[in-house]
């Protein structure tokens, strides 16, 4: 029999509520935001406005980050109940056969986002994806885990600037930062990464010769974003039991180098988009804003891998997860600055109080 109202819930049932709580954490959609900074970078990368494949690429990887969330509680549900009983599947709040369905689910979602940026997309989707799966089933809990990891972040990256600068599909590249009339008069046209012009890049009919093109200019970008998220990897495979110093402390060495690298890295010779014409205030732009964002992703990084360092326990360690995590923002921004693309890193920088706000429900961990 129910109470005097008649109306209260089966005490085995969640509430909706409850539910969506359960999911949130499955999914931790507080670190969800750490990824659309990939495509924007990836975009800066090959020197191309933000344009419909960017926003494709930018819907693809959530759905490919989303299912590898759930596809790792899937996978380390027996290993949760004995480390973290109150995870959402061995707390029973989550069925596993729900979240391995999500997992396939959103994962042709992401496949099927990333076909409508072309084919070369969809390959590097495909590799993405493959990556994905195999690291939560398998590579997660041997010595390549974290290059795996790391590859999946790379390849995300590189998703945000082959859908960008897929053939096909017209966009406006970054204006040049010097427009010195050509022979006879002829003003050249806007150079792209490194100077050079920008008619080099992927234009309709430019087939896999442009995509391949842009997936070089875009590797550096990928291999430092990639490296980070090794060591974040290596550090987030102590957080349960704590007890390692070296991981946190090779990490925090990691991290001070790749911020030295980004500093170093002279701003792309050209202008930003959101002053065409105007090339001496986008360099100034750029020349405050690309030590702002480094400083921002070492304090976000360095600080809790240090207190990790010090004292490995299993909270601290966890902070020093979540904090490598959030400092993927500031760090996709620097790389946006770094190659010419100020608004591009400032759109990232944008979606660090919705990171915040999230983390303080939701553990990014």
């Amino acid at each position: 029999m129910s109470g005097a109202s008649g109306t209260a819930p089966a005490p085995d049932r969640p509430r909706t509520g409850g539910r969506l709580r359960a999911w949130a954490e499955l999914l931790r959609v507080s670190a969800l935001f750490s990824v659309p900074g990939d495509a924007l970078a990836g975009a800066a990368a090959v020197g191309r406005r933000p344009g419909r494949g960017t926003a494709l690429a930018v819907g693809a990887s959530l759905c490919l980050y989303e299912a590898g969330m759930a596809l790792n509680d899937w996978a380390d549900r027996e290993e949760d109940a004995l480390d973290r009983p109150h995870r959402p599947i061995p707390s029973g709040r989550v069925a596993p056969g729900a979240a391995l369905a999500a997992a396939g689910a959103l994962t042709a979602a992401g496949l099927a986002l990333a076909s409508r940026a072309g084919r070369p997309a969809l390959a590097v989707a495909t590799g993405l994806a493959a990556t994905v799966w195999a690291y939560d089933l398998h590579l997660k809990h041997t010595k390549l885990g974290p290059a795996a990891m790391a590859s999946a972040r790379a390849l995300d990256l590189l998703l945000g600037a082959t859908a960008t600068a897929v053939p096909g599909t017209p966009q406006a590249t970054l204006p040049s930062a010097v427009a010195a009339p050509g022979r006879g008069g002829e003003t050249p046209k806007a150079a792209g990464p490194g100077g050079r012009p920008a008619a080099t890049y992927p234009r309709r009919g430019a087939g896999n010769a442009g995509s391949a093109r842009a997936l070089r200019s875009a590797v550096p970008s990928a291999l430092v974003l990639g490296a980070h998220t090794y060591a974040v990897t290596a550090v987030s495979r102590h957080e349960a039991q704590g007890g390692s110093s070296a991981a946190p402390s090779a990490a925090l060495a990691g991290v001070a180098a790749l911020g030295a690298a980004v500093l170093r890295a002279r701003p792309a010779p050209r202008g930003s988009g959101d002053v065409p014409g105007s090339p001496v205030k986008a360099g100034v732009a750029e020349r405050l804003l690309l030590p702002a964002f480094t400083g921002a992703y070492l304090r976000t990084s360095a600080v809790p891998l240090l207190h990790a360092a010090l004292n490995p326990s299993p909270p601290l360690t966890q902070r020093a997860v979540g904090g490598g995590i959030r400092a993927m923002i500031p760090l996709q921004a620097a790389l946006a600055v770094r190659a010419g693309a100020p608004v591009n890193g400032l759109a990232a920088m944008g979606l660090v109080p919705l990171t915040r706000a999230l983390a303080r429900k939701v553990s990014p961990t």
